[in-house]
């Protein structure tokens, strides 16, 4: 096929890509040493390369043939001739563990700087054109936070903006949004962006010893939105996972009965809004997109009414029937909550406090507090992108993958939000990743600019390829066939040749 020539830059991927060291081998996929790849676009051509991340959990891992370094899914234990007591003993003085630096969720932009992340304190620089490993950073030399998303926001300012969690705290759990600038003031030319972290604000936890797991969070035009959901990390099971010989994933629980709970923060005023919105228990990853309407907030997340997504992926359970054997016990559905900010404080009772034409609502409860239920847009997407000139606005469309029963996506779908038209990118074998939508220079709609996705096929004999789909037909405009293994990744970015610093540089 034929790529547009105004395509030019490096579609950036992460995901986990090496799963067995020497005789070992990791519980979950989800635990695999990170592996990056890229495209790069360059005059209608397309160069392929991939590279594992030198993390220091990497290196520990190959220089000892084995895994030594605990992942989420997967506890290691140091080498028994080395002496187990010491290191048991500053175990027991470290209530939070030591986290592995192996980034293999996604990729962060700050300033001109590019970051591997996971969902640890620790981010891994990389140089996006030869995919090399440059330094580590603690995001808590910088900020009290121990867990990090890896789902980024970035403004109209330059700045990225993110979430964490800050666990034993003087016993204060919370949850941190904080915000790295674009650039550092002339002086401090070489220094990095990181060291002008700026937290701005902190939601209490509703349980000290028992924070809300999340992946990502919303963002509109004046307003942060976090959701607690009762898909919990249990401190204390964490503190002492490493003793009990169990992993951390062990530690995480769903608590069915509970509530979902709402926080607002207002950007200017950094302070939350009052009013305490709530609505029924589920478990959700990705935030697809959030914008203001008349009063109210409007928000569409990915959710599903279990946890069992993790579950999926344990490598016992990634066997050659995986399509056919392993199904969902939840089909992800992508809602819409509508909340009403701004609503009559003297409304009675019982009645539905949303004004806007939508099947979702919000009812007044005896005790004040608003329960909303959504609508739903459409059912089995995953991993939610969008046109990111309309983060925060009203938008149209989501780019995501169509999973039905089964976890592994087997097409890239455009969904309409407003008329719920969907159209559909599939071929057999076929396992296509996150699509990210590029904009055309010249674009006046949403959808003007074209669709990437990298393909992983399940059949051996067919090589995997990078798709590049018209984001308006969503027909294929072309494809770049690599003849090498390609793994499934998660996330990633484009980044336009102009953000690209060349080497002089």
């Amino acid at each position: 096929g034929q790529l547009p020539t105004w395509l030019q830059g490096i579609l950036l991927r992460n995901g986990p890509g090496m799963h067995t060291i020497g005789d070992t081998k990791y519980n979950h996929w989800f635990d695999g040493l990170a592996l990056l790849h890229s495209f790069t676009f360059k005059n209608g051509e397309v160069y392929y390369r991939s590279k594992y991340l030198r993390s220091d959990t990497y290196n520990c891992n190959v220089e000892a043939n084995r895994i030594v370094v605990s992942e989420f899914g997967t506890m290691a234990y140091p080498d028994p001739c080395k002496n187990i007591f010491a290191k048991a003993f500053s175990y027991l003085s470290h209530t939070i563990p030591e986290f592995t630096d192996n980034c293999l969720i996604n990729i962060m932009k700050t300033g001109d700087d590019f970051y591997a992340t996971s969902e640890t304190n620790f981010i891994r620089k990389i140089n996006p054109q030869t995919l090399e490993t440059l330094e580590k950073v603690d995001y808590s030399k910088y900020a009290a936070i121990n867990l990090a998303t890896s789902h980024p926001h970035y403004d109209s300012a330059g700045n990225t903006l993110n979430m964490g969690t800050s666990i034993v705290d003087k016993g204060r759990t919370k949850y941190v949004l904080f915000k790295i600038p674009p650039s550092v003031p002339e002086k401090g030319k070489k220094k990095s962006c990181l060291k002008h972290l700026e937290v701005v604000c902190s939601i209490p936890s509703r349980s000290l010893l028992h924070p809300s797991y999340y992946h990502s969070f919303g963002i509109t035009e004046n307003y942060i939105i976090f959701l607690e959901q009762p898909f919990r990390l249990d401190i204390v099971k964490l503190a002492t996972a490493y003793m009990r010989g169990v992993n951390w994933a062990s530690c995480l629980s769903f608590h069915k009965e509970e509530k979902t709970w709402f926080h607002f923060v207002d950007k200017k005023t950094k302070k939350e809004v009052s009013a305490k919105f709530y609505t029924d228990a589920m478990v959700f990853f990705h935030h697809v997109n959030a914008y203001e309407e008349d009063g109210h907030i409007i928000f569409d997340l990915i959710a599903y009414t279990d946890n069992s997504l993790y579950d999926m992926f344990y490598l016992k359970n990634l066997t050659k029937d995986f399509e056919e054997k392993n199904k969902l016990t939840s089909i992800p559905a992508c809602k819409r909550f509508v909340v009403p900010l701004q609503h009559d404080q003297d409304a009675k009772v019982g009645s539905n406090l949303v004004t806007l034409p939508s099947t979702a609502t919000a009812v007044k409860e005896k005790d004040g507090s608003i329960y909303c239920q959504p609508e739903i847009l459409c059912e089995g997407i995953e991993l939610p992108r969008i046109n990111y000139d309309y983060n925060g606005k009203k938008y149209k469309y989501v780019f995501g993958t169509k999973v039905q029963w089964s976890p592994v996506p087997v097409k890239v779908v455009k969904f309409n939000v407003q008329t719920k038209e969907m159209l559909h990118w599939g071929e057999d074998h076929s396992w296509p990743s996150e699509p990210v939508f590029i904009p055309s220079p010249d674009a006046r709609e949403e959808d003007d600019g074209v669709v990437l996705t990298c393909v992983v096929m399940s059949d051996p004999k067919k090589a995997p390829f990078l798709l590049v789909l018209d984001a308006k037909t969503f027909k294929e405009l072309g494809r770049a066939t690599v003849n090498v293994e390609m793994h499934l990744d998660l996330h990633g970015m484009f980044i336009p040749e102009k953000d690209l610093k060349t080497e002089t540089e």
